[in-house]
């Protein structure tokens, strides 16, 4: 890249990982890759900070690859926020038009998103993110963009989602301690779909499940809106934990068994297929079917607790525009069709959608929540970047209101 040109990143802190992608926006605001970096995450647990040091080390080492594979220093980025700490509720909020002549303007909708934030929380919560889902002027609903019209009460619904402050609190002094300002904070199913999700997937109605090593996360969409969103306390990790304890060997053999022979459907491997861990540094032989055995029990599991999310708002088996898989644990092979036949939907593994340069190496799924931090600074940078005291008063509220919009 050239000097000149303004570089974007997305930190995804994962916990067996941090993936950071770099791009710049290229003529005619399109999204290209010019660095990645990847280093294996010490000090991460379910999403959460469990050692400061580590994570610390762990963010330094991601960045010096990044930077070296970009060729241009990283200062900030936009940042996932994970674990099953975070929560979310749809809320309305209610104002009376501000102007004389009833006029709706850009200010009258950030007071109707602070009156939905009129919520009960805990001590120790906060709200990370507040995302409009319609608006309704006076009796007129299902409006997405109010402002410029007529009426005397605004009405919005938003969703709301909400994380732990110490677990948010910690995350942050780690990104700060890398040398890194966290201009965005994002949950990280919300910037998985940002990545993976088209307009019209969720517009007809879509599920994102992005499978990370110590978590999963689901988004659901509705005409177009953010309708649920939610974390859960297993990931990939577990599947590898599980083949460590059934084989009886340690952990980062049963990691390198899962890589290149995990099967998500065991009836189709051949009955009398063998696995020699001689050849990962083990001792023994397995049968290849009962490793797919163990992978489908705990992916079915997982799969299981996403249908209840599903049930939760009433939307199994109702949303056509499918299952969306993004994350490490979307590589298992046979997932895609054991997905469908669980949710009875639709059901495809995440690719990246209108995204240019370096493309090859952020193509899998693993990358979706990196690259969709990433398109989030950019978005912030194409909406507020021309008005620094707009950027400013954005930042200072905390919330991401244009940026969320389809």
């Amino acid at each position: 890249m050239t000097p000149k040109e303004q570089s974007f990143a997305g930190i995804d802190i994962g916990s067996t990982k941090v993936n950071i992608v770099v791009g710049v926006i290229e003529y005619p605001n399109t999204p290209s890759i010019v660095g990645v970096g990847t280093y294996p995450t010490s000090g991460i647990r379910k999403g959460v900070v469990i050692d400061v040091e580590e994570t610390v080390s762990s963010i330094s080492s991601a960045l010096e690859l990044a930077e070296r594979s970009a060729g241009v220093p990283i200062t900030q980025a936009s940042i996932n926020i994970d674990g099953s700490h975070v929560a979310s509720l749809n809320s309305r909020g209610v104002i009376a038009v501000g102007r004389a002549d009833s006029e709706i303007t850009f200010e009258d909708t950030v007071r109707a998103e602070e009156a939905a934030q009129a919520i009960s929380l805990p001590s120790n919560k906060e709200i990370i993110h507040v995302i409009p889902r319609e608006y309704s002027v006076d009796s007129q609903t299902g409006i997405k963009d109010p402002i410029g019209m007529s009426g005397v009460r605004l009405e919005v619904e938003a969703h709301i989602i909400t994380g732990s402050q110490p677990a948010i609190r910690n995350l942050l002094k780690c990104i700060n301690q890398a040398g890194i300002s966290a201009e965005n904070q994002i949950v990280t199913p919300l910037a998985a779909a940002k990545a993976m999700l088209s307009k019209r997937q969720k517009e007809l109605g879509s599920v994102l499940v992005d499978i990370g090593g110590g978590t999963t996360g689901i988004a659901i969409f509705e005409e177009g809106n953010i309708l649920y969103s939610a974390i859960l306390p297993i990931g990939s990790g577990h599947i590898t934990n599980d083949i460590a304890i059934g084989l009886r060997t340690s952990v980062d053999i049963a990691e390198k068994v899962k890589l290149k022979y995990g099967y998500a459907s065991p009836q189709e491997i051949p009955e009398k297929e063998k696995i020699d861990l001689s050849e990962f540094g083990g001792e023994g032989m397995t049968f290849r079917r009962q490793v797919a055995k163990i992978v489908e029990a705990r992916l079915k599991e997982i799969l299981d607790l996403v249908r209840d999310e599903l049930r939760r708002i009433n939307k199994d088996g109702m949303l056509p525009g499918g299952v969306v898989i993004t994350g490490g644990g979307a590589n298992m092979p046979g997932l895609a069709i054991l997905a469908k036949h669980m949710l009875k939907l639709p059901c495809e593994i995440g690719e990246p959608k209108g995204i240019h340069g370096l493309i090859d190496k952020v193509s899998g799924p693993e990358h979706a929540t990196a690259l969709g931090l990433m398109l989030y600074s950019m978005d912030k940078q194409q909406t507020y970047g021309a008005n620094d005291k707009l950027a400013k008063a954005f930042d200072g509220i905390k919330k991401l209101v244009k940026i969320f919009l389809p």
